[in-house]
């Protein structure tokens, strides 16, 4: 009984584990074919690489942005993401402002004391948060996304496949020769 559990356990992990080895295949070689960041039905996922946005999610999570939204409608409350002197960064924005017809943004932290020091122009957004996120999973796709990341991702799989039929190939000589002995 405690073998057939551990076998359905290991199962499950396993399928786990290809599904998530898959999705950041898919991730890492569809960005490095666009030269950007990979887009999937109008959506792209960030990795969190600062607590400022604690407790909404943590450093290491994964957040799915929408993009493509007018960014001059975005309102105070809203999370987004936006370029900031060449970083990417995901703060709610706690004030919209207009003046002369411009509209501008002053965002905030939510584990920050104090709003941010600059102010946001719409053409600076990159997408709102869509209140999708998956904790700790950010860690592994900035790996992967890293050079030495790639590689491993890239032989990885192969090993594990060639493991595998390594595997497969004893239990059935094995099975074989308790056929013939018989």
């Amino acid at each position: 009984m405690l073998k057939k559990v551990l076998s359905i356990v290991g199962n499950i992990f396993k399928s786990i584990s290809i599904v998530i080895l898959c999705f950041l295949a898919f991730i890492v070689i569809s960005s490095r074919f666009t030269g950007g960041d990979s887009t999937i039905l109008g959506y792209q996922l960030k990795a969190v690489l600062s607590g400022s946005m604690e407790p909404t999610f943590h450093t290491g999570s994964i957040i799915a942005i929408k993009l493509g939204a007018n960014p001059s409608t975005y309102q105070k409350g809203d999370i987004v993401t936006f370029h900031m002197d060449n970083k990417l960064i995901t703060h709610r924005i706690a004030a919209v402002h207009k003046k002369n017809g411009e509209i501008s943004y002053k965002t905030k932290g939510d584990n920050n004391n104090a709003q941010d020091l600059w102010t946001v122009s719409p053409q600076n957004i990159v997408g709102k948060y869509s209140n999708f996120t998956i904790p700790y999973v950010g860690y592994a796709l900035n790996f992967v996304s890293s050079k030495a990341g790639s590689a491993l991702l890239l032989i990885v799989p192969g090993l594990l496949l060639t493991l595998s039929a390594i595997r497969n190939l004893f239990q059935l000589k094995k099975e074989f020769e308790q056929k013939t002995a018989g």
